[in-house]
């Protein structure tokens, strides 16, 4: 049975939905469960499916952040409540009834009954507790830590019920509760986290099999699970194919069911034999400063580089219609989305204008991109908009994600980042996609070196007003504050938001939904 949010009426949800978007809305209570999954496939089925990124990370959902990784540990672990891949919505996993708030700033959750983790031992409010403290403690640097900031102490009052105290009020708490994945306790303390991370056990419809770096994620149905999606097949197995071609011939022979990121060229191809849709998502492509690092330290460079883009011409040539220019931070489909006071239409006249307003004559640099092969097809017309600039003169160099972020970025040996970006994997609400970027030392601190600016400290203030904000309109205020500052600084900031592409076999796949993000889900899904 699947518990979906229901608001107390539907002119209340409308109202809040308006002011601040979903993840406020979330803040009203959890409906009667409605049965939408299916039972688990008896008959032996499989699904097989086309993965675009490798494997960059391990799977211990407290340090995973890697495209495949992540959109594996979907299916492996469970939080309490969890946001359906597809739909957005959230609804209650190991949870077993709605949030009760005690207070302003106490929150008790009761665990599902007979919940098993894939070795067969009981999910207990001891786990619970560990998967929270873990994420908690600084010591563990968990880059999950800035999401639940609010947090202060957790702690199991029985075998059923866990109890929240927070630091604030804070009304995204319900929806915030699907950031931190439950892993159990016993395992890690007797196998430490260095094995976990590559043999992960969780609680979650599917359990780990094996995984091959550039090769594939094998799945197994966890047969004992007993939430709202149970695994509908008895075996997945994810082919890790990064080549273009490669995942489009899968796709095309019935090598696969599904792929991700079905190259743009090939959509007109694939449909002639799969469903193929474009979801429009949060994700980006995003130009980042180094605001240490003159001339990149003065707002109006960063401005002139924005102006200077011609992003249609990307669009059209590169993306062939599959996305759209940055209006503001958030996609124009987001709930919360705002139009940004500072638009950054192709003008190469005034990106000239602003260069000599800084100063300069002559701007020479590299810009330093990954290397994801829509990228590289970007940069190329990326540096012809920027070369017609007079006095402008810039060079490129791609680099695989890791090497571009550890051997430069996180060294401060660079001038200008070009790289794709897409936090709404976490949660879709405001608030986290803005504090990915925008708060903490990771990206304004040690990245982007914009932290010690007054702008920065403005920023904070504004995030804080807007999560600890007891209406609606006043945290819609401080958010558009928030964006139209963010607009006109630029440190970091979108070029555009992609469409993504996603290709189906749907004579063969029962449920299946192309999803947001990177990545597929296979949550709810079956052979027919």
């Amino acid at each position: 049975m699947t518990n979906y949010i229901e608001n107390e009426s539907r002119r209340n949800f409308m109202k809040v939905l308006a002011g601040v978007g979903a993840g406020i809305a979330f803040s009203g209570t959890l409906g009667s469960f409605v049965s939408k999954a299916k039972a688990t496939s008896t008959t032996g089925s499989s699904i097989e499916a086309g993965i675009a990124y490798p494997l960059s990370t391990g799977f211990d959902p407290s340090t995973s952040s890697g495209a495949s990784s992540f959109a594996a540990n979907m299916h492996f672990f469970e939080g309490l409540v969890d946001l359906h891949p597809a739909t957005r919505e959230p609804y209650l996993a190991l949870a077993a009834k709605e949030p009760e708030q005690v207070d302003d700033i106490t929150w008790r959750v009761t665990l599902r009954d007979g919940a098993t983790f894939h070795d067969g031992t009981p999910v207990t409010t001891e786990d619970i507790v560990y998967s929270y403290q873990r994420i908690l403690d600084p010591k563990n640097a968990s880059l999950f830590i800035q999401f639940i900031p609010f947090i202060d102490s957790v702690n199991a009052l029985d075998d059923k019920v866990v109890e929240f105290k927070l630091k604030y009020p804070f009304s995204l708490f319900k929806l915030r509760l699907g950031i931190v994945k439950i892993v159990p306790k016993h395992v890690i303390e007797a196998v430490g986290q260095t094995v976990f991370d590559a043999n992960p056990v969780g609680s979650g419809p599917y359990k780990f099999v094996s995984a091959v770096k550039d090769d594939r994620i094998v799945f197994a149905a966890h047969n004992a699970y007993n939430g709202p999606y149970p695994a509908r097949v008895e075996k997945m197995t994810w082919f890790l194919l990064s080549d273009d071609a490669a995942r489009t011939a899968a796709q095309e022979s019935g090598r696969t069911q599904a792929m991700e990121s079905v190259p743009y060229l090939d959509v007109s191809r694939l449909k002639r034999k799969s469903a193929v849709e474009s979801v429009q998502s949060f994700g980006l492509l995003f130009l980042m400063f180094n605001c240490k690092k003159a001339p990149f330290n003065n707002p109006k460079v960063r401005q002139a580089l924005h102006y200077a883009l011609d992003t249609q011409k990307l669009i059209d040539i590169v993306f062939l219609g599959n996305a759209k220019a940055a209006t503001s931070y958030t996609q124009d489909t987001h709930p919360d989305y705002v139009k940004a006071s500072t638009q950054y239409d192709y003008n190469p006249e005034k990106a000239t204008a602003l260069l000599k307003e800084a100063g300069l004559n002559k701007l020479e640099f590299q810009l330093l991109s990954t290397d994801h092969s829509w990228i590289k097809e970007c940069a190329p017309l990326v540096l012809e908009s920027w070369n017609k600039i007079p006095g402008v003169k810039v060079t490129l160099q791609h680099l695989q994600s890791g090497a571009l972020y550890g051997g430069y970025v996180d060294k401060g040996n660079y001038e200008v980042v070009m790289a794709p970006g897409d936090p709404s994997v976490f949660s879709n609400d405001l608030d986290l996609l803005l504090s990915w970027w925008y708060r903490g030392d990771v990206w304004p601190k040690k990245r982007f070196g914009w932290s010690d600016t007054p702008e920065y400290a403005k920023l904070q203030l504004l995030l804080d007003d807007a999560i600890k904000a007891k209406q609606p309109s006043d945290a819609k205020a401080a958010w558009t504050q928030a964006i139209n500052l963010i607009a006109e600084q630029v440190p970091l900031y979108p070029i555009l938001h992609r469409k993504l592409p996603t290709a189906w076999n749907n004579k063969s796949l029962d449920g299946f939904q192309p999803i947001p993000t990177t990545g597929l889900s296979f949550i709810g899904v079956g052979r027919k």
